[in-house]
């Protein structure tokens, strides 16, 4: 398995280690059934000193499987403690668009449900190693003892094996199914807890998606999920009969055939029943393993970005005074719409205003402006120098940004992520008016339970905080109350752009647009900027005007 190679790669010699203490195991278990041939079956031995000899062996087995089944799960802990920071750190080193290509069912699958799969494979693992190795070094001891009998178990034990291996391939076939139909089933679940309100409102949509999207996909998730556990319930409840039975094929063999004797076949017996439980252990553990093998070929069809342990701290160019884009274009993968080109020069400490329709492209050139988007075509310029793909970590180090769908983080972070300024971050609590709603405890926020508007403005003091040369609003005053939105443009902006701040913002506030300094509109994927009369019109009725 392509899993098992990658621990051998990343861990080899604890690998060995892990190994070593296996085929102690396994060395003191054959042992363990030679004393008890020897010394209580062969020959009787009667004396008082053979029960702490077997006690010892006894707890030295105990101690050596107990010491090997801990450090092969410890390495499988550590094997998905790896696995999975470098899947959650190649996400964040993935590019957005690729990430948001992907969607975030699709990956919190994977960060759950797949490194579950694998963890618990994991666990198991230790049942599979111990199975294996018991099982070649008790084969070695009963060849020792009769080889003719042991060719005849082995073709039993061989047929019993491939049988229960043909039956766990069926469970692999449907656990591969599964794992497409959880992926639905987690789309599912997305859409139940986002439109809660909306299901709320609407019964009749409620019972659409309970019973024409959410019970199909649980309906197949339990219909594959029963025929794979039947599988499996089935290879070891044959492979269980089938090791009970080769017991009495042992008998018929020593004492029908006359190969060896009731010794040797007690011998048999009591080795083949010490195999039972790893040999079924080994066979339960099978379908974790081959879970995990689909959980991991899930992981790495996502194709993020490759791993890199450090994070870059790029240097940000230092005092710029243009940034341009030039002939920019850009196109969605699935084709359904596209921008360009795109032609801008923002001046250092410009306030921008960015009117448009929906669809329009607004949120695309903002994406494609912070550099979170790549152009498919055209350059990003600062003073006149193109910034190399290679360059577009350091170019993001300008922006701080306020989404649409903003998400909060509850700790404030300065420049390079030092503690913010405490001074910022007390003036800024107030102009927004939060001082008294926002808890704080050494830059932590305490309280994130807020309304929209509120988490708008908590996000902006998150912006601010991090000192950075250009702001992005997209919409933010969208969520404030009339007067508070009177207050952002005529109070706020003037004070960000005291700062040295350059601010794009993307608007409908038309009564607002006079504050600005240049006002830029976005129409079916083209930028242009409004002046003289065009800009009063837009400024009178932007409505109008991006609705035409």
């Amino acid at each position: 398995m392509e899993l098992l190679r990658l621990v051998w790669r990343q861990y080899r010699l604890p690998f060995v280690l892990v190994l070593a203490l296996s085929l102690a195991s396994a060395a003191l278990g054959i042992g363990l059934i030679a004393f008890i041939n020897q010394r209580l079956i062969a020959t009787v031995d009667l004396s008082l000193a053979v029960l702490p000899a077997f006690l010892g062996l006894l707890l030295l087995l105990m101690a050596v499987t107990l010491a090997s089944q801990l450090a092969l799960t410890m390495l499988g802990h550590h094997f998905v403690y790896r696995l999975r920071s470098e899947f959650i750190k190649r996400i964040m080193d993935t590019p957005v668009e690729q990430v948001e290509k992907l969607g975030s069912a699709t990956l919190l699958a994977g960060l759950t449900s797949d490194v579950r799969n694998i963890t618990v494979a994991f666990v198991r693992l230790p049942e599979l190693v111990q199975g294996i190795i018991l099982t070649i070094g008790s084969a070695v001891y009963l060849g020792w003892l009769s080889s003719k009998m042991l060719l005849v178990t082995a073709v039993w034990i061989a047929i019993t094996l491939w049988i229960g291996y043909l039956l766990v391939q069926r469970v692999y076939k449907h656990i591969a199914t599964l794992r497409e139909v959880e992926e639905s089933l987690y789309n599912d679940f997305q859409t139940l807890l986002e439109g809660r309100k909306e299901l709320a409102l609407n019964r009749e949509r409620a019972e659409y998606i309970f019973d024409q999207v959410y019970k199909p996909d649980a309906q197949s998730y339990r219909q594959h999920i029963i025929r794979a556990d039947t599988f499996h319930l089935s290879a070891v409840n044959w492979s269980n009969i089938m090791m009970l039975g080769v017991i009495g094929l042992v008998f018929w063999m020593a004492n029908g055939l006359g190969w060896a004797d009731t010794n040797v076949a007690a011998t048999y017996s009591l080795a083949l029943l010490f195999l039972r439980t790893p040999l079924l252990s080994a066979m339960g553990a099978l379908p974790t393993l081959l879970t995990a093998q689909v959980a991991f070929n899930k992981l790495k069809q996502f194709q993020l970005a490759d791993y890199e342990p450090a994070f870059k701290r790029p240097q940000k160019f230092a005092d710029w005074q243009t940034l341009e884009l030039r002939d920019v274009t850009f196109k969605y993968s699935d084709g359904s719409f596209g921008v360009g080109p795109l032609n801008l020069t923002i001046k250092r400490g410009e306030l921008l205003f960015l009117i448009g329709g929906n669809g329009s492209g607004k949120s695309t050139l903002a994406m494609l402006l912070t550099g979170l988007y790549e152009p498919a075509s055209g350059d990003i310029l600062l003073d006149g120098e193109v910034i190399a793909a290679s360059e577009m970590e350091a170019y993001r180090q300008h922006f701080s940004a306020v989404f649409t769908d903003v998400w909060l983080f509850d700790k404030l972070l300065g420049p390079q992520g030092e503690e913010a300024d405490p001074a910022l971050v007390d003036a800024w609590l107030n102009r927004l008016k939060m001082a008294g709603k926002l808890e704080l405890d050494n830059g932590k926020i305490l309280n994130l339970k807020l309304s929209k508007g509120q988490k708008k403005r908590v996000a902006l003091l998150l912006a601010l905080a991090e000192d950075r040369d250009i702001i992005l609003l997209d919409e933010w005053a969208a969520d404030q109350d009339p007067h508070f939105r009177r207050e952002f443009y005529q109070v706020l902006l003037p004070l960000m752009q005291q700062m040295g701040k350059t601010i794009f913002a993307i608007s409908h506030d038309d009564h607002y647009f006079i504050h600005a300094d240049r006002l830029l509109e976005m129409r079916q994927g083209h930028l242009s900027e409004l002046t003289g009369d065009e800009r009063a019109l837009a400024s009178r009725d932007a409505v109008a005007r991006t609705g035409s």
